[in-house]
């Protein structure tokens, strides 16, 4: 998945994988099956996130968005630069950081092409970074963080008072190191008479649409509702609506999503569940007991650390999965830390986190490109700070 030889899709590796999995009977097929089951929530969710997306996309809605976004940026590229990374931090926030990647980066990159920017780059790179560097501000600003905490997830009063301030950390953090490795890309002229499109009716009615699912998911979040069918049906609803109003045939909307993301998924759960069925995580859990009760802090650091190190080698996804079943009898303190390392260590790598993945994809429709060690080295740069900032606020 990392590596994409012969530039195939990181679908065609995961689903590979977990193919030969069944194939040389390391597990049964009814387990892979089980496995693809326990994705459910993250295949509604993705799918709902994805058609509303794709409905703003086509009318023209992050087109409008962009021409507002250059307008106030006054020819700075360092205030545009500013702007998109705060619009990144509430979409991060209040919809999810998948949202940020599928959403936010098509928006983006309509801007730094109305904006005329020779060196676009910088402005995309915010959608991944932010992505993940926000994502536990709540508990809905990551799926991961369902996965890690399941039906034992911390009310909201609760979550904020733990994870505010190493969430602002982690995200000025991210800010001022994202800001001072682009700092020589941000030296150049940005277009200040920048028509504003009219913004038609169907693309008010996705707008809404986008609202109302933010709102959808802080109730379903504070009454402990899984995410993904509410997400899933003001996803269709939205799409149903506008589509009315455009009196435009779905088949162009359904055609131009990105659906190879779901076999991704499934295959990843199911490497999951062989990894379940071999009694690693069982010893993991074990472990983390062992050191939590020598030192709760010092087991902390080490999980929160570890998980964040590991999710670039599996994704984050898979580590939440198996994390989130190893720290079930661990101190708050280690699954906060463990939760931090899920969201905030993905930064490191393309590969780190479905986010990424999805940023990816987005980019790729726009006729752009990231490699993989291009993003390693400013990784390695933007991740550790971040990450070791926001574990110190957390465990003192």
């Amino acid at each position: 998945m990392i590596a994409r030889p012969l530039k195939l899709p990181e679908a065609v590796w995961a689903v590979s994988g977990a193919a030969l999995l069944v194939l040389l009977q390391l597990i049964a097929p009814g387990d892979a099956f089980i496995g693809i089951s326990k994705g459910l929530d993250v295949y509604l969710f993705l799918t709902g996130m994805m058609l509303l997306a794709e409905v703003a996309r086509k009318e023209g809605l992050f087109d409008w968005l962009a021409a507002v976004a250059t307008r106030r940026a006054r020819g700075s590229a360092a205030r545009l630069f500013l702007l998109v990374y705060c619009v990144g931090i509430l979409v991060t926030t209040f919809l999810s950081n998948d949202a940020t990647a599928v959403v936010l980066t098509p928006a983006v990159a309509a801007a730094v092409r109305t904006a005329k920017a020779r060196r676009p780059l910088p402005y995309l790179l915010i959608c991944a970074f932010i992505a993940n560097a926000a994502s536990f501000v709540l508990p809905i600003s990551n799926p991961a963080n369902l996965v890690i905490y399941g039906s034992r997830m911390p009310p909201l009063l609760q979550w904020l008072p733990r994870f505010i301030l190493p969430s602002i950390i982690a995200i000025v953090a991210t800010y001022l190191m994202l800001r001072f490795t682009q700092r020589e890309a941000l030296h150049q002229d940005l277009a200040t008479e920048v028509p504003v499109p009219v913004l038609s009716g169907a693309a008010k009615t996705a707008a809404l649409g986008i609202a109302a699912t933010a709102v959808l998911l802080l109730i379903s979040s504070a009454r402990d509702v899984q995410l993904g069918l509410p997400t899933a049906i003001a996803g269709a609803v939205t799409a149903l609506l506008v589509l009315v109003r455009s009196r435009k045939s779905p088949w162009g909307t359904v055609k131009d999503i990105s659906w190879g993301v779901l076999p991704l998924v499934a295959g990843l759960f199911v490497l999951v569940e062989a990894l379940q069925k071999t009694g690693a995580i069982q010893l993991l859990g074990e472990t983390l007991q062992h050191a939590a009760a020598r030192s709760a802090s010092g087991a902390a650091w080490g999980a929160g650390l570890m998980t964040a190190f590991a999710c670039n080698l599996m994704n984050n996804l898979p580590a939440g999965l198996i994390a989130g079943s190893a720290v079930q009898a661990a101190p708050d303190q280690v699954k906060s830390a463990v939760l931090i390392g899920i969201d905030l260590g993905p930064n490191l790598s393309v590969t780190g986190s479905l986010a990424t993945i999805l940023w990816l994809t987005a980019l790729r429709r726009e006729g752009l490109h990231v490699g993989a060690w291009t993003f390693l080295k400013l990784g390695l740069v933007v991740m550790p700070p971040a990450l070791i900032l926001a574990l110190a606020a957390l465990i003192h």
